[in-house]
Parts: C-alpha cells; sequence; structure tokens
C-alpha cells in the first residue's frame, strides 16, 4: 500500500520553502534519467510522497538542462563528504542550509555519527513531513546566523561542516562570524562550501532584488580572516560537464565553463 500524500498545497510561489521543493525536484528529475550523475533515488521518493502542482515546477524550472546546476554542484560536494566520512567514523556532520536535501540518505553514514540538517523553521517544518529523527540524525529549525544552535551540537569529534548554496546569501560580517564560531566549537575537520565572484551582489541586485549579498575574487583571504582554515582545493560548480549525457546540452555547459561565468559558482574545501 502506497504511503499517504503529504500536503505541500500551502508552499507559495517563489517562496524559500518553493525554492526548496525546486531544488528537490530537480535532483529526482536526474534520478530518473537513463545515465543519471547523482541518483538521488530519496529525492524521488519524496517528490511521489509530496502533493502538490510538479507540472508547474516542471515548466519553470526548465529540468532538461537546468537540473545540472543542481547536480554537478551535489556531486562533487558528496565526493568530498564521502572522503572525509571514510577517513573519520566519529564524526558531527552539519549541514547548514540543508533545504528538503537528502544527502544523509546518499551517502554512507557511519552508524557512529551524528548528523544535524539546519535550516530556516518553515524549511524544517516542510522536511520534517518527508524525513525522520533518528538516534543519529537531528533537524535544527534556526537562522544559522543566530549563536544560540550551535551550542546544541556536541564538540570533541572531527567535524565536517556543509554549507551548500548558503554564504552567498549572507552578509560579509555574518560569514566571518559564523566560521569564528565553527573553529571555535570544534577542533578539527573540514568545511565545504561554494562561494560567489564580487561580481555575484552587483548582478543580484539588477536581477535577484539583491539577494545575494557577498562573493570573494580569491577564497585563500578567509586564510587571513581565520588563521586556523587552510584552504584545501577548489573547483568550479560546472566542472564536471562531461558528466552529462545530452551532447548538445554537455557543449553549452562546456561554453559556460570556458567563459569567466565558468568561475561564478565556485566550491571550495578547507581544513582547520
Amino acid at each position: 500500500m502506497a504511503p499517504p500524500k503529504v500536503d505541500f498545497s500551502s508552499v507559495g510561489w517563489g517562496s524559500v520553502e518553493w525554492t526548496n521543493l525546486v531544488t528537490l525536484y530537480l535532483r529526482a528529475y536526474d534520478s530518473r534519467s537513463r545515465k543519471p550523475i547523482l541518483g538521488d533515488r530519496a529525492a524521488a521518493e519524496a517528490v511521489d510522497r509530496i502533493d502538490y502542482d510538479f507540472k508547474r515546477i516542471h515548466r519553470t524550472s526548465l529540468p532538461a538542462t537546468n537540473q545540472y546546476l543542481v547536480v554537478l554542484r551535489a556531486e562533487q560536494f558528496d565526493d568530498w563528504c564521502a572522503d572525509f566520512l571514510r577517513r573519520h567514523s566519529d564524526v558531527v556532520v552539519l549541514h547548514l542550509g540543508c533545504g528538503l536535501d537528502s544527502r544523509p540518505y546518499r551517502l554512507a553514514v557511519p552508524a557512529s555519527a551524528l548528523w544535524f540538517d539546519l535550516d530556516q523553521p518553515g524549511v524544517i517544518d516542510l522536511r520534517r513531513r518527508l524525513y525522520d529523527e533518528a538516534d543519529n540524525y537531528r533537524m535544527i529549525g534556526s537562522s544559522v546566523t543566530d549563536p544560540g544552535w550551535l551550542q546544541r551540537i556536541p564538540a570533541g569529534r572531527p567535524a565536517l561542516v556543509v554549507a551548500e548554496g548558503l554564504l552567498m546569501y549572507l552578509a560579509e560580517g555574518d560569514v566571518r562570524q559564523l566560521l569564528t564560531r565553527l573553529t571555535d566549537r570544534f577542533e578539527h575537520g573540514e568545511m565545504l562550501f561554494d562561494t560567489t565572484s564580487p561580481l555575484g551582489p552587483r548582478l543580484s541586485k539588477i536581477f535577484t532584488k539583491g539577494i545575494v549579498k557577498w562573493g570573494i575574487g580569491d577564497v585563500r583571504d578567509i586564510e587571513r580572516w581565520n588563521p586556523r582554515l587552510r584552504f584545501r582545493e577548489q573547483t568550479s560548480a560546472l566542472a564536471s560537464y562531461q558528466h552529462i549525457e545530452a551532447a548538445p546540452v554537455r557543449f553549452l555547459y562546456r561554453l559556460l565553463h570556458a567563459t569567466p561565468f565558468g568561475d561564478y559558482d565556485v566550491l571550495n574545501r578547507f581544513e582547520y
């Protein structure tokens, strides 16, 4: 017997919750393709359970081309996460700005790990309708800039921090404070996050009402902000375009990768 549908019909178009539904749908769309890149079956199962007008999302999100903006980035972060989890079993994982992402279900997470997903309370309310907490998995509804939530996370373990599609929406001062609070809380670990170029906030004022607040040219400047953070590696969000099966779309992404816009969104790996 199929599980009952989860009613998301009240989620308004253009809201933060709607944006999270779009990215969930794009990951599900990839998982149903002939040769998926991310293969996020949990996302497909979640979409099947949700009562929502996904036909409208399909029309507006253009998944045949735009899915790759989501899945290529997620695939790289998954690879880095998996590498860290292979080397550290007794770990705390913090997924900041988690949205409706199903990363803890995509990865081989050790039973001894503690995983925390954090996002705004409204997003976490939606998330709780889809995913269940467990002894080693918790969800926290809070603004990432509120220092109080971090006290709920146990210290004394290696910490893997993932902030995918998050930091560019914070003011630079908030980014600096967040990174400092994290390195003060945990003795060692890794941080994975993407950043936009300094062009990001300027373009956002023209096209997206200024929602992008922070960009950075040389991400190594973060080492000067916080001497405990050490740059490890960086790659473009479009670097894995060769994984795209459809030749015309692959060619389009290859062109974008070769232009200055290829480095508009870059993925960064730091250790501390």
